[in-house]
């Protein structure tokens, strides 16, 4: 089976080929004999019923500096010269990118979009979590100093404070015993985000890292375990952690079980979750997972394969 892919991606020029997740799917559909093309999220249109992107054809190499051939732009119809859809261009979680999920959806049973666009705007990775609370770690999501203030009582200790909707570590701080930052970086989150934040006591078992535990259609892949760099509380490699080979404990077994059936009922093929000290689940990313790369060169294994092989059976199902 040869399959037209479309990638809604970030640019090509933008991306580290030693570790982008995206950069790896397409080499793999590649060597599956599929035809890929590259647009970024901005060129999607709707047109009185179809739905077109500003697309090249593209074929990828690892050569550093020179990993990618691009031809001619055009514009491509998402059904009719299309199979799949794959959405891979990084978060922000912002309005631009639930616009996207809404005129995706538009190609239900015309065209495979991986992840499901409407799952992907359901399920952001501090949201959705929250469908498996019993997992999570005492959890406030609030705006309020007041809110903060109890719940910082209730669970006296340092806290963590993210932004709702970020992704890679990215503005994720430690807030002291004392509290004595929490006003000021409440009015700085306040101002740069007009959503609620998240709160979690600090875990001191993150200086021993986190698991990044990766899904293909409900079923474990692989992990990795992604430790701090110097100086560091996050563990994100994009955040200058690193990833070190690991396995799961019988708790997250569980924690994988438990999600598995639901990522797949509800079409999300590639995901990857966060657990804490073994016990902790996190995140549940959806977007743009990452962290393959990692996972094969520890393990010996083929996950974009894996991935692949689960797009093909579903496009198969679809019978188009």
């Amino acid at each position: 089976m040869t399959l037209r892919v479309a990638v809604q991606m970030d640019p090509l020029e933008s991306i580290k080929i030693a570790g982008d997740s995206s950069f790896a799917l397409i080499e793999a559909a590649q060597k599956r004999g599929h035809t890929v093309y590259e647009y970024q999220v901005q060129t999607l249109a709707y047109d009185c019923g179809r739905l077109t992107a500003w697309a090249a054809p593209v074929t990828v190499q690892r050569v550093e500096g020179a990993h990618f051939t691009r031809g001619e732009y055009r514009k491509i119809d998402l059904v009719a010269d299309v199979d799949v859809v794959l959405m891979r261009q990084d978060p922000p979680f912002d309005l631009s990118y639930i616009t996207a999920t809404h005129l995706l959806e538009r190609l239900e049973g015309q065209t495979l979009v991986v992840n499901d666009p409407a799952s992907v705007r359901n399920a952001p990775e501090k949201v959705f979590v929250l469908d498996f609370a019993h997992f999570m770690p005492p959890t406030l999501i609030a705006r309020r100093i007041e809110d903060v203030r109890e719940f910082h009582a209730r669970y006296p200790g340092d806290l963590v404070m993210k932004p709702l909707h970020g992704n890679g570590g990215k503005a994720v701080v430690r807030i002291p015993a004392d509290g004595s930052n929490l006003g000021a970086l409440l009015e700085l989150f306040d101002n740069a985000w007009v959503e609620p934040h998240m709160f979690q006591p600090f875990l001191p078992e993150i200086s021993e890292g986190d698991k990044r535990i990766v899904l293909v259609d409900g079923e474990v892949a692989g992990a990795i375990n992604r430790r701090p760099g110097e100086g560091e509380f996050r563990s994100n490699l994009a955040a200058g952690g690193y990833a070190e080979p690991t396995t799961l404990n019988a708790r997250e077994e569980e924690i994988c079980a438990a999600l598995g059936p639901a990522l797949k009922e509800r079409g999300l093929v590639f995901v990857g979750i966060d657990v804490i000290g073994g016990k902790w689940l996190t995140e549940i990313n959806v977007t743009s997972p990452t962290g393959i790369m990692a996972i094969d060169r520890f393990n010996g294994t083929d996950t974009p394969g894996l991935i692949w092989e689960a797009i093909e059976r579903r496009h198969a199902v679809m019978g188009r």
